[in-house]
């Protein structure tokens, strides 16, 4: 009889965290930000043979409302200037809204990056155990593409990923661990993986020493020969996981940003 109520439970546990909806699947917990942070950023541009302080960028978040619902709005700017500036041009606007329990709700990017100009969007709905994401992108004025996409997996942009690795709990992780999520590339969803890549020290340009958690977000994604890695991120080692650095992959090469001055943090 004793076996017999252990099998029983083992298989009702199963059964529970196996069919659970989706949506209830995406949700997490913050711990790490509050409406009013705000981060600011010196970037520095990677391009060819230029790699030089190029400008500067924030991060912020604020409480708002999305379509009836409280939510988070975050909001990237990306603006180069001077000397690199010239050589090339960066002036991206990135903003997500995403809910109180941190699923992405949308995503807007419109980024002027040499010569060209583009706009994406992703809107996200939660119904039936899945996720309908309709991706849209306008390139250079000409429309791309306007579908709708339907997944059963959790799925991140490329700033919604950002408070979902502030809030994974990294205790008892390796070099080389790594943790699994989907990402929405363009108008697919592909497979990402979270690399732990171990703790560290650095100096961030408001003259502070901080001790980081070290992480790599990869693509695997069929359009590219080998894995790329999307993002770099280090994370203070504490309960804020403020990015003290930011460097995203460009389309002929990279924007580093690193932490200027930080305020309205959740844990002074």
């Amino acid at each position: 009889m004793i076996h017999q109520k252990t099998a029983f439970t083992a298989t009702l546990l199963f059964l529970l965290f196996t069919f659970r909806p989706v949506g209830a699947q995406c949700e997490l917990t913050n711990t790490a930000f509050a409406s009013g942070e705000d981060i600011r950023y010196d970037l520095y541009l990677n391009v060819a043979f230029l790699n030089a302080r190029a400008g500067r960028g924030s991060l912020s978040v604020t409480e708002a409302n999305y379509r009836g619902e409280n939510a988070y709005k975050m909001v990237m700017l990306l603006n180069t200037s001077g000397l690199a500036g010239n050589i090339y041009t960066v002036n991206d606007t990135l903003t997500s809204f995403i809910d109180m329990n941190l699923r992405p709700l949308l995503f807007t990017k419109e980024a002027s990056e040499g010569k060209d100009y583009s706009v994406e969007r992703q809107s996200y709905s939660y119904e039936k155990g899945a996720v309908n994401i309709r991706a849209f992108r306008l390139w250079r004025g000409a429309e791309q593409y306007d579908e709708t996409i339907t997944t059963d997996h959790c799925t991140y942009d490329y700033l919604s990923v950002l408070p979902y690795i502030r809030n994974l709990n990294y205790t008892g992780m390796n070099p080389g661990d790594r943790h699994h999520i989907r990402f929405i590339s363009g108008k697919k969803p592909v497979n990402m993986y979270v690399n732990y890549q171990g703790i560290s020290k650095i100096r961030a340009n408001n003259g502070k020493k901080y001790e980081v958690i070290n992480l790599s977000l990869t693509i695997l994604d069929e359009a590219f020969n080998d894995p790329k890695d999307a993002l770099k991120a280090s994370l203070t080692n504490d309960e804020n996981r403020i990015p003290v650095i930011i460097d995203t992959t460009l389309k002929i090469g990279s924007i580093k940003a690193v932490l200027r001055s930080v305020s309205g943090v959740r844990h002074p």
